[in-house]
């Protein structure tokens, strides 16, 4: 393994081929124990239209084990794709993220932007080529596109109507803000900008540290947008469609918007509007789920306001669903 200055990051692999002077874009993976859907995201890489070389960095966030790491070596060598497998050893998202981006930045000198793109997912052709042009034409520092959920089995398909698996936005353009990094292109002025580590390690296990980043990244007055043209297919397993998992999942959101707001308010006044927005959204939860249920025709769908309502002042009493600490079961 290569050092990198930082004795949690280290490198496992770096293709002979690649040549970090020609690289302008390069597409961060990170992985955690699911070597058979990496491969099917690699593959999905191999196949991008997009027209200049770009280099792939797959961030392996098990480093006792190293399945994803050994499957991307494996890969790039029989491929003889140009590729980078970073290995970030304490364990967490965020750290999986922070890893692969602080090794990133400092290989590649000519570097423009970052993509991003998860272990579950597979890219559409054209995924990297219009992020890229959506970043240019919206004139956006990032830029967000649509996570579809392909489900395992094709009789759960109606959960695509439940808010959790909606893309955050309809059509393209720039945006507010974004708050997924599952598929997400992200300028290098910004990571130049921010401080290290990018992803707050607070979130490893509770999700929402991309939402905390492009919330601190909006003030410093970056801009957003959305390219509804650059889908990445997610792959959902059975058991995210269980009412235990989906209600859990929902709480979680709830407790991470109320976390990251309290941060951009600090002080009594700001935690008091919170706390006030929190009750107002849990009085408002049931008209509003009701009006979710007689759209969808689902009561599991409707009942998601009124589980966001929950969470955000289960967060009050410090009590956030860490659906990461263990993945098998996410």
């Amino acid at each position: 393994m290569t050092k990198t200055g930082r004795p949690d990051v280290s490198v496992h692999y770096q293709s002979p081929a690649l040549a970090p002077e020609g690289i302008t874009h390069a597409v961060t993976l990170p992985t955690f124990r699911r070597p058979e859907q990496l491969l099917e995201t690699l593959f999905s890489l191999t196949r991008q239209s997009f027209s200049e070389p770009f280099a792939i960095v797959v961030m392996e966030n098990d480093a006792e084990h190293l399945e994803g790491a050994k499957t991307a070596q494996i890969f790039f060598e029989e491929q003889r794709v140009p590729g980078l497998v970073v290995i970030a050893h304490q364990r967490g998202n965020c750290h999986a993220y922070n890893a692969g981006w602080h090794v990133t930045l400092r290989m590649f000198a000519n570097l423009e932007a970052i993509a991003v793109i998860d272990d579950d997912e597979r890219a559409d052709e054209t995924w990297l080529e219009n992020l890229v042009r959506a970043k240019s034409d919206f004139a956006a520092d990032m830029v967000g596109a649509p996570q579809v959920p392909v489900f395992e089995d094709a009789r759960l398909e109606h959960w695509a109507r439940h808010p959790i698996f909606m893309p955050a936005y309809g059509v393209s353009g720039r945006v507010p803000i974004l708050y997924s990094s599952g598929n997400a292109l992200i300028g290098r002025n910004v990571l130049d900008a921010m401080p290290e580590p990018f992803l707050d390690p607070l979130f490893n296990f509770i999700g929402g540290g991309d939402s905390d980043f492009y919330s601190r990244a909006r003030r410093q007055g970056f801009r957003f947008a959305w390219c509804a043209e650059a889908p990445v297919f997610e792959r959902v397993p059975e058991r995210r469609t269980t009412t235990a998992w989906l209600s859990a999942r929902s709480q979680r959101e709830g407790a991470i918007s109320a976390l990251i707001e309290k941060r951009e308010r600090p002080g009594l006044p700001g935690h008091v509007r919170v706390v006030a927005k929190s009750l107002a959204l849990l009085a408002l939860s049931p008209a509003r789920a009701a009006r979710l249920w007689l759209k969808t025709g689902s009561a599991v769908i409707g009942s998601y306001f009124v589980h966001v309502a929950i969470g955000r002042l289960m967060a009050e009493f410090g009590r956030i669903n860490e659906q990461y600490r263990q993945p098998e079961n996410n």
